[in-house]
């Protein structure tokens, strides 16, 4: 039974809880671009970030957002549809933003401190097929439990409450990332960090890149060297390029990048992959064992979670097996209105 409370959260907590944000918002190892969120409970009502607002940004500007905590709570336990749909709870005159399509992720935690990331270290876990032995091998000091890839929302949240005890702070996500919850900013500061370094992987980075080589391939203009050079890490080996072009490893790649990614094949030019196929241009395409192309138009999103991409692969070991999300999973977040709103807001 939800009850209500006066409010708890004091303009230190709140002040807080913004540094916290943008600290791990703006490392790329924690968090990249829109993704990632974080909240505090304030009696019946939760402040979460925005939808289409970065973390990186929170002692800029208003990036947090209230929702009435003890109504969606309530349509979460008893599957009401509005459930998936955060913006129906929020608290009106304080904000024109809607909040996160993650807010019920948050709602479901007893703890006040919720930081959901998309921690590379966790994601490079999280997307292997042996995921739990895994993580079973490092996380033992920790109350911490697993969570298959859902999509984003209340049936994700809901499969969160399953797995949930009074003591769990540490939730993995699979193919997706990690949230820590705790009663303090310091104590979700230092249990972030905490797991972090205990999922941390060695990164293999590899040489070969041939900037002639890549360019030799464009012949539409569309195509640009990446100001980024560690993309080029996507293309560097075979291995690499399998598993890069065999599908989708976590839902922000899908929504900023498209489904996997795309490779030249022998002697094959970008306009030819244009002729090739007449849908959108890919935001990137991969030479094998030689670089990365950008597509001139790709959005900073876009940019950045090629750089999460190739951070991921970089941390993988040699012989990975790869957990990918299927093409239902694909499309869902293609057609996805409320990621069509965060993608049209992180684009002004």
């Amino acid at each position: 039974m939800n009850t209500r409370k006066q409010s708890e959260v004091t303009s230190t907590d709140f002040d807080a809880l913004k540094v916290l944000s943008a600290d791990f918002g703006r490392n790329p190892l924690h968090i990249q671009g829109a993704g990632g969120n974080s909240s505090i409970k304030d009696g019946d009502k939760m402040w979460i970030k925005a939808s289409g607002t970065l973390l990186g940004d929170a002692l800029t500007r208003e990036v947090f957002v209230p929702v009435d905590l003890v109504s969606m709570r309530t349509a979460l336990e008893f599957d009401h549809a509005q459930s998936d749909t955060p913006a129906v709870f929020l608290i009106p005159g304080f904000s024109d933003l809607r909040p996160s399509i993650e807010t019920s992720l948050h709602a479901v935690f007893s703890q006040r401190i919720v930081l959901h990331t998309h921690c590379i270290h966790t994601i490079a876990h999280a997307v292997q097929t042996n995921v739990c032995d895994l993580l079973a091998a490092r996380l033992s000091e920790f109350n911490w439990a697993f969570v298959p890839y859902a999509k984003p929302g209340a049936n994700l949240a809901r499969s969160v409450m399953k797995v949930l005890k009074p003591d769990t702070d540490v939730i993995i996500l699979g193919n997706h990332g990690l949230i820590v919850a705790g009663e303090t900013i310091n104590e979700v500061r230092a249990l972030q960090n905490k797991v972090h370094s205990a999922l941390a992987l060695s990164v293999r980075e590899l040489a070969g890149e041939n900037y002639n080589a890549l360019m030799d391939r464009v012949d539409d203009g569309e195509y640009v060297l990446p100001n980024d050079l560690l993309l080029h890490q996507i293309a560097l080996s075979d291995k690499r390029v399998a598993l890069v072009t065999a599908g989708s490893l976590y839902p922000d790649h899908v929504i900023f990048c498209g489904i996997a990614v795309t490779a030249l094949s022998l002697n094959q030019s970008t306009y030819e992959v244009k002729q090739h196929d007449k849908r959108k241009q890919p935001v990137c395409l991969i030479v094998p064992e030689v670089g990365l192309l950008l597509h001139k138009d790709a959005s900073m999103g876009a940019r950045l979670m090629l750089r999460c991409l190739a951070d991921v692969i970089m941390r993988l070991p040699e012989n990975a097996e790869l957990n990918y999300l299927t093409q239902d999973q694909n499309y869902e977040l293609l057609d996805w209105d409320a990621e069509k709103y965060r993608q049209a807001l992180n684009a002004e």
